[in-house]
């Protein structure tokens, strides 16, 4: 399979450099010259839609070329490293590379609690207990939004998604209130969120009749945006998909007996803290099982190939990760948790890396 690695000049982290700028208000990486040259004119609205799991090769698989979406189409780039919704949308919110902002994958240890937390839901590991009695990843690793960096530089920004007021539940909701904001005087930039494509992807899998469906009809439904005046607006994804197989990580007891505990991370990017003296061991079980679908590298070389990013990495970063992190280069995934889904993310494939920018201007 083809690999794509993070192109932190030309990534999503790169896109809300651009709104910063365009905005005058001070940027905190490089910004997107793919959208910088959209942003040359002046509009009265900038509006970003991110749609969930609807990776490039999501739509060329599904979707016509003369299709509003396709038709479209600006470019692609990359993701961020991990392509997943943890780490791709809080590039996405904050400008901010992974290794910066520190929000990596749907589970995550925390070295503060010594536990292998669900990063959103702040629960522990394949439970539904509280990992602590404060919010663990904004009380360790938090970060300030584009839409608070404009409103603070004496801007007007909004949010347009489930789980910020007011609260929209469904992307038609989400939509009218794109409207509704961009008919209001002055200058103003909107965030917003839907978490389709991907749940879809994940139960159905891509290239399924159900994933079809799904796309055409928020194609149909985001395409009433073009019709919005002096309003410029950026449709895009955290990470494309990937059908994949599957195995579970404790029906390999050579492997497992090595690990101090659960992976974390994501089934398709796995964060190792393996025993002290059993590396060698270690090392050779995992790749004779999975080296034909897995990276398996040192977390050092990671962090030396500059996968989290090129920016400065926080002082703590590696805390939160183990001694060896695996990274899908194939059609496996590797579970650790009570999941098992049909198609993934996480993994360095051109499937999962590469992600449209949709322009309506």
């Amino acid at each position: 399979m083809d690999i794509i690695m993070p192109d932190y000049s030309n990534c999503l982290a790169n896109l809300p450099n651009s709104i910063l700028k365009a905005f005058g208000a001070e940027t905190v990486g490089k910004t997107l010259p793919l959208a910088d040259g959209f942003l040359q004119n002046e509009y009265r609205n900038v509006v970003v839609l991110l749609l969930d799991g609807m990776g490039t090769k999501i739509i060329e698989r599904h979707l016509k070329e003369d299709g509003v979406f396709r038709s479209h189409l600006a470019g692609s780039y990359t993701s961020v490293f991990l392509p997943t919704t943890v780490a791709a949308t809080t590039s996405a919110m904050s400008g901010l590379q992974p290794c910066e902002h520190g929000w990596l994958g749907w589970d995550m240890y925390y070295p503060q609690v010594d536990k292998n937390v669900t990063v959103f839901l702040n629960i522990e590991q394949n439970t539904d207990k509280p990992a602590a009695d404060y919010n663990l990843a904004w009380t360790h690793t938090p970060y300030k939004s584009v839409v608070q960096r404009i409103n603070e530089a004496g801007g007007t920004a909004y949010e347009s998604m489930p789980f910020m007021p007011p609260f929209p539940q469904d992307i038609d909701t989400i939509l009218e209130r794109i409207k509704t904001l961009c008919s209001e005087p002055g200058k103003k930039y909107i965030y917003s969120y839907w978490s389709e494509p991907d749940g879809a992807l994940h139960e159905y899998g891509s290239g399924s009749k159900e994933v079809f469906d799904m796309l055409a009809s928020l194609e149909e439904k985001v395409s009433t945006l073009t019709d919005l005046e002096d309003t410029i607006v950026f449709i895009t994804a955290d990470h494309g998909h990937i059908n994949t197989s599957s195995a579970r990580i404790e029906d390999y007891p050579k492997i497992y007996e090595c690990l101090k505990r659960n992976p974390s991370l994501e089934p398709r990017t796995l964060n190792l803290f393996v025993r002290e003296g059993m590396e060698e061991t270690f090392e050779k079980e995992f790749n004779k099982e999975f080296g034909d679908k897995f990276w398996l590298m040192k977390t050092e070389e990671v962090l030396e190939r500059k996968m989290l990013g090129t920016a400065k990495e926080r002082d703590d970063l590696q805390s939160y990760l183990g001694n060896y992190i695996a990274i899908a280069t194939g059609d496996l995934s590797i579970y650790f948790t009570d999941a098992d889904y049909r198609s993934m993310h996480a993994g360095l494939t051109e499937d999962e890396m590469l992600i449209p920018l949709i322009v309506f201007n």
